[in-house]
């Protein structure tokens, strides 16, 4: 066996199949990460929605009080004023057509991007290009605005998008494993709000059907679903 695989059988068997609740469930994430590197943490919410109903889809952004603990770099699609408030906040790229050109020749220097809507007749025609990497600037996730100096605040202060993908599991970003457990709990807090802030009028019987944790190379944690308030506090005796 590989030192890998019995780091793992050993998380493994310290998770168990218990449910816990948010608080405990961050904390036993960053007890059994075992890589060397500063893994990333993620919530699966499984739903009782069907996304190939148009009434059931599930999209949307939400920003986390803690921060994602990523580095997000923004292209800007804009020009004039815009641009130049673009680079005051701290925009990494500012363009219209060599940022098309660079697009189109295969280089994608950023994780998200923000264009103003009289550039989304050029932003338009890379949507084949964009779209499958989920790039593509939306006006639902706020990335198509005139404000782009908040757009950028916000990718880069931790805002994360969420999408329930074709099983009806919706997948969140919470922060990174050097979070505290609290900081964990507090983003996990956020994004729950917001999925069942967010719940489709169509969805019919359970909504949230279970919820796991993980790092990048650890198994999951079962989230207790009928927790969602006070996120940070311990676990009752």
């Amino acid at each position: 066996m590989t030192k890998l695989s019995k780091n793992y059988r050993a998380a493994l068997e310290k998770v168990g199949e218990e449910t816990r609740a948010p608080l405990e469930a961050m904390a036993l994430v960053k007890e059994v990460s075992f890589a060397k590197f500063d893994e990333t943490v993620e919530a699966d919410f499984r739903l009782g929605i069907d996304t190939r109903q148009a009434d059931q889809q599930l999209r949307g952004t939400v920003s986390l009080p803690n921060g994602s603990g990523k580095t997000v770099r923004v292209a800007v699609f804009a020009e004039g004023e815009a641009a130049r408030a673009a680079e005051e906040a701290g925009a990494d790229i500012v363009g219209t057509d060599e940022l098309t050109q660079q697009i189109q020749a295969g280089e994608f220097n950023f994780d998200a991007a923000v264009a103003t809507p009289d550039q989304m007749g050029k932003v338009g025609r890379l949507g084949k290009i964009l779209g499958p990497r989920g790039l593509m600037p939306n006006p639902k996730l706020g990335t198509v605005t005139n404000d782009v100096a908040k757009a950028i605040n916000e990718l880069k202060g931790g805002r994360v998008e969420y999408r329930a993908d074709r099983y009806g599991i919706a997948h969140v970003i919470l922060g990174k494993v050097s979070f505290t457990a609290e900081q964990l709990a507090e983003n996990y807090g956020a994004v729950y709000d917001e999925i069942l802030r967010m719940k489709p009028a169509a969805a019919k019987g359970k909504y949230v059907k279970s919820i796991t944790v993980s790092s990048t190379m650890s198994p999951g944690v079962k989230v207790d679903p009928s927790v969602n308030r006070n996120y940070t506090e311990p676990a009752a005796e």
